[in-house]
């Protein structure tokens, strides 16, 4: 594997720089005074911000955006070995990294790195994480799986020897970094296309944190399956959180508030205890915040700070996120695209005032649609009414012969309200006609379905 040399910047290009994930480490890279160049398929307000910083970027992939100046090229899971600009780089025997052994690399560079692991809740836990080293002064280096509203963006560039950033076990992603604090959230079924089943994810996690050296910290979910399997030849310190004093970290006194959001009492391993009212909904993120806060003991922050930065973080953008009212109705945006997420999105939204919930769900990928179809489905019955989109194809072809009518065959089966649209403007129509006042609509999926929402409210 090729190995940078940060002392020295290079020409360093990115196959599909406007990622989340790209765009933050391109950045990080021309603040370091590297020359830096990619190509994304559209622009985006990431590639501009890219370019007013100084990097050169293509819109469209073509083997003639790569110049033989390029020292090294970077590219993304979703990038295919017949990519234009892959092929020319392999041919031109120019050295080529994934991004993942970048952000590794990168990582090196800071005795303080914290990886935020798990199935779901990595983009939130992080936000969470951020609010809490910023309040601590802990000028943090900080690289968010989405846009955080405390930094107004996914990246922060800070001067000291803390590194905050998610990580994703896709493609075993998380393997190639060189955390000293890690996070484990939860560990369930999912990316199908390349786990073989629940025991090769378990697996990678396990690997992911072996990765942690002897004088770091491993913080896990208390409620994992035998999660002692995970950490049982462990060299770091290891330390469970949860909602019972079986776990290190705990919490009691849980209640719902009038706005649907939590309060609770956190409580340590040595006795310390504080009060934390969420401004963010869900037992879900309850159980974030526990993660959140027994990391910053580890890290000796004091509690009472670390409780007060909770209070006012209100996550990243798509996270249950409101967009807005149009006609009494409350207008939501949420991430979610497995059904364990559409589950506790959708239990956080019953806590929230409202008449009835309209669903509007944008399924995420082909493999994923068919490999837990029923959970879906089971998941989206809690709505009072589901909207479906086509599929989101993401990275994938549709070579197995699924759609979003086999799964709104199945809801309306349970006796759902479901109705499925080809287009946009369709459900947009739909929706305009069938919404009254006091109602939640909640877009939800992890692709473009975010539009509609946005559409609605013209902005």
């Amino acid at each position: 594997m090729y190995e940078i040399d940060f002392t020295t910047p290079i020409h360093v290009h990115f196959i599909g720089i406007g990622g989340i994930s790209m765009s933050g480490l391109a950045q990080i890279l021309l603040s370091k005074g590297f020359r830096v160049s990619g190509s994304d398929n559209q622009n985006s307000k990431l590639t501009e911000e890219l370019e007013n910083a100084g990097a050169t970027i293509y819109i469209g992939q073509r083997a003639s955006n790569v110049s033989e100046d390029v020292d090294l090229a970077v590219y993304t899971a979703a990038i295919k070995e017949d990519n234009e600009e892959f092929m020319r780089f392999r041919e031109l025997g120019i050295p080529m990294m994934p991004r993942a052994a970048l952000l590794g690399q990168i990582m090196k560079n800071y005795k303080n790195a914290i990886a935020v692991s798990g199935t779901h809740g990595k983009t939130t836990t992080s936000s969470m994480m951020s609010e809490i080293l910023l309040a601590a002064q802990a000028d943090p280096t900080l690289t968010i799986g989405g846009i955080a509203k405390s930094i107004n963006g996914n990246l922060r560039l800070g001067n000291s020897d803390v590194f905050l950033t998610e990580a994703c076990e896709y493609t075993n992603s998380f393997l190639s970094f060189f955390p000293r604090y890690g996070i484990i959230l939860n560990i369930e079924e999912d990316h199908m296309d390349f786990f073989k089943d629940i025991e090769d994810i378990r697996n990678s996690f396990h690997n992911f944190a072996r990765l942690l050296p002897e004088d770091g910290a491993l913080v896990i979910n208390n409620d994992i399956p035998d999660h002692k399997e995970l950490t049982s030849d462990l060299k770091c310190n290891v330390k469970t959180f949860g909602f019972d004093d079986s776990a290190d970290y705990y919490c009691t006194n849980l209640e719902v508030r009038e706005m649907g959001n939590h309060s609770f009492m956190f409580h340590t391993p040595d006795g310390k205890s504080c009060e934390v009212v969420l401004d963010m909904l869900g037992r879900h993120n309850v159980s974030n915040a526990i993660s959140a806060l027994a990391l910053a003991d580890i890290l000796g922050i004091d509690l009472d700070l670390a409780s007060k930065a909770l209070s006012i973080c209100t996550g990243a953008r798509r996270r249950f996120e409101k967009k807005g009212m149009l006609g009494g109705v409350t207008v939501i945006d949420d991430y979610a695209h497995h059904p364990t997420e559409i589950r506790a999105t959708l239990q956080a939204a019953k806590a929230y005032p409202h008449r009835e919930v309209w669903c509007v769900f944008q399924p995420h990928t082909y493999t994923r649609t068919k490999a837990f179809l029923n959970d879906f489905a089971e998941a989206l019955s809690m709505a009072d009414h589901v909207v479906l989109t086509d599929i989101y194809a993401a990275r994938e072809k549709n070579t197995i012969g699924i759609s979003s009518k086999d799964l709104q065959a199945l809801l309306l089966e349970k006796g759902c309200d479901c109705h499925y649209f080809a287009s946009f403007s369709d459900i947009e129509n739909f929706l305009l006609q069938n919404c009254i006042p006091r109602d939640m609509l909640i877009t939800m999926g992890a692709g473009d379905v975010v539009k509609i929402g946005e559409n609605l409210l013209g902005q």
